[in-house]
């Protein structure tokens, strides 16, 4: 299990005492001391955008480059500093925020990031599980994650307390923003006319119409999964049409049986369960809309150079 970045302070300044290191280094390092797995070295942020541990590391450093224990000589390394030995000789069991809030020079840090009271004081404001635990970058991912969680289960109660009709134009309105059906009103006008049983629909893979997808879509509550004969009829319709290609879309979820029976079919046929449906309506902005932009800037490499 891959430690807070709390508890990464401590070794993280050892190593540094040795002499200068890179992120990269110190994460292999401490990695071998506590066993972690190829799976934990690997894991990524929620983000997917940089390694957990390596996330980790960076923000110990980081704080503990506020309070003076570490200093970058060099772009892409870092040291340990003559207080950063002074406070290893000490031997202390654990290095954290709260140990750190003795530096002065950290208190005004940590007040200005808006992390302490705004008066002066020695004594940092309790720190939350959440914020003892992980990174801020993790704490980001964690809370966009949550949003997109109640926005994904308020799409689908909205989905289920609207008419079959609405469910319909929903979908046309979602492939269309995908980029299939060519136009929204060809899409429209082709979406529900088949009268093909099994089928509710055809709409055009490419602008130029050169190839259909036949879609069917089941409005079901939660807890009620389409089953492997529902989709079986649908398939058969298929093959009645000779088609090649189906989607079929439901607001609940597809049995296991349902699954695998797809994935041996002489015909592409793709389950969109109601999960997968509120996030492409989310990804593709159908029936939801932005209401805050937050952009957050991180370092850019690049810019600086190659390490």
């Amino acid at each position: 299990m891959i430690p807070d970045y709390q508890s990464l302070m401590l070794p993280v300044l050892r190593l540094a005492a040795e002499g200068e290191k890179r992120v990269a280094d110190v994460a292999e390092r401490i990695a071998d001391d506590l066993g972690l797995t190829a799976e934990e070295r690997d894991e990524l942020l929620p983000s997917g955008r940089q390694r957990l541990l390596h996330n980790r590391i960076h923000w110990a450093k980081f704080y503990m480059s506020k309070a003076g224990l570490i200093a970058s000589p060099a772009r892409g390394r870092f040291v340990a500093t003559d207080r950063g030995k002074a406070l290893l000789a000490t031997v202390p069991e654990r290095i954290d925020v709260a140990l750190l809030m003795r530096e002065p020079e950290f208190r005004e840090f940590y007040r200005n990031e808006g992390g302490a009271p705004a008066q002066d004081s020695a004594s940092p404001r309790p720190i939350d599980s959440a914020s003892a635990t992980t990174t801020p970058e993790e704490q980001i991912d964690a809370a966009h994650a949550a949003l997109q969680a109640a926005l994904r289960d308020e799409l689908l109660q909205r989905i289920l307390s609207n008419s079959p009709a609405f469910f319909e134009q929903l979908i046309v309105d979602l492939l269309v923003a995908m980029g299939y059906g060519g136009s929204h009103k060809d899409a429209a006008a082709q979406l529900g006319r088949s009268g093909d049983g099994g089928v509710d629909g055809i709409v055009n893979e490419d602008r130029l119409g050169l190839d259909r997808i036949y879609v069917q879509a089941k409005r079901y509550a939660p807890g009620n999964p389409v089953g492997r004969p529902d989709v079986n009829g649908f398939v058969g319709s298929l093959v009645g049409l000779g088609a090649t290609k189906g989607v079929f879309v439901t607001t609940s979820t597809f049995s296991q049986p349902a699954r695998d029976y797809v994935k041996h079919l002489a015909q592409r046929v793709i389950l969109i369960d109601g999960q997968e449906l509120a996030d492409l309506m989310i990804e593709h902005g159908v029936g939801v809309r932005g209401y805050r932009t937050v952009e957050f800037k991180r370092l850019d490499e690049d810019f600086f150079g190659e390490e």
